[in-house]
């Protein structure tokens, strides 16, 4: 109960304060349109989404059902249907993109960059599906082939997001980074997937430090000690998506529309946001590691 209203209070004030510039951004054609409140207002209605990823549950409806109406019912006692609450979810996307923005993390000046698949039916349903027909793709990741969207990350040794990218899961991993260079400066590491000449001068004429491991059968490119360990601890990315996935749950094949994709993926995202213990990397551990001497086996 405290966690749920903390993040109501948080939502609340956000939407108090961001509402004039989210209204004065709607397209209305230069018609008027009728603006009457629902039985949920928008931040409240933001809230049950952003609890679902909180609470863990698999489900929204069992969440709605089993957990919102029997036990929230003191606290919303003009709780809506299921269906109804299924159908005004749309309304809360482009509120939720603007509290992810605003919940984003700051460069320290050490950041970690990753991408990570989105399926969205399985490989054999590939040739029946229609939910995202014309907007996602076949790919292929480390585990696979896989048919859906790629989710472009950067985050800092803290563990926060400092920005996010979706595109169809056919997209070269190193496209979407002019993206993020603007919010970055000193150090983004990355594995051997990002390596091209062109991403490494532009970044570095943005004053970026792009650091990658070196393929097996490109010369060798000296590093330094902190530089190595560094590239060592980049399991804390794959850490990263393993919360957004399995207990944020920003992954699964039950959409029946790519509105409600965009409201769970964002959600999700502002649930591990909102998340008070997240993965870090402690950088005084790591310069430690690079420090000590390495042992040489007899």
């Amino acid at each position: 109960m405290d966690e749920m209203t903390d993040t109501d209070c948080r939502i609340d004030d956000f939407y108090k304060a961001a509402e004039p510039q989210l209204k004065a951004r709607l397209l209305t054609d230069g018609k008027r349109h009728r603006s009457r409140k629902g039985s949920l207002s928008l931040p409240e209605l933001m809230t049950r989404v952003v609890l679902f990823h909180q609470i863990r549950y698999r489900q929204f409806k069992s969440f709605y059902l089993i957990h919102v109406c029997p036990h929230l019912r003191a606290e919303f006692p003009r709780l809506p249907t299921y269906q109804r609450c299924v159908e005004w979810l749309p309304r809360c996307a482009i509120a939720l993109a603007a509290l992810f923005e605003e919940l984003t993390g700051q460069c320290t000046g050490v950041s970690m960059a990753d991408s990570t698949p989105l399926t969205v039916c399985e490989n054999l349903r590939i040739s029946s599906h229609r939910v995202f027909q014309g907007m996602a793709a076949r790919g292929k990741s480390s585990t696979g082939w896989f048919f859906g969207f790629k989710l472009h990350r950067v985050i800092n040794h803290l563990g926060e997001l400092l920005g996010v990218k979706l595109t169809p899961g056919n997209v070269d991993d190193r496209k979407p980074w002019c993206h993020f260079a603007e919010r970055l400066f000193g150090k983004l590491y990355a594995d051997k997937g990002y390596i091209a000449k062109w991403l490494t001068a532009f970044m570095k004429d943005l004053g970026i430090d792009f650091v990658t491991k070196v393929k097996k059968n490109r010369k060798p490119v000296a590093l330094t000690p902190f530089d190595e360990a560094m590239l060592r601890q980049r399991s804390l990315v794959e850490t990263v998506i393993d919360e957004l996935k399995n207990l944020c749950q920003i992954e699964h094949t039950r959409h029946r529309s790519p509105i409600h994709f965009a409201v769970n993926l964002l959600a999700g995202l502002i649930a591990y946001c909102l998340m008070p213990n997240k993965p870090k990397l402690s950088l005084q551990d790591v310069r430690r590691l690079s420090q000590s001497p390495t042992l040489i086996p007899n």
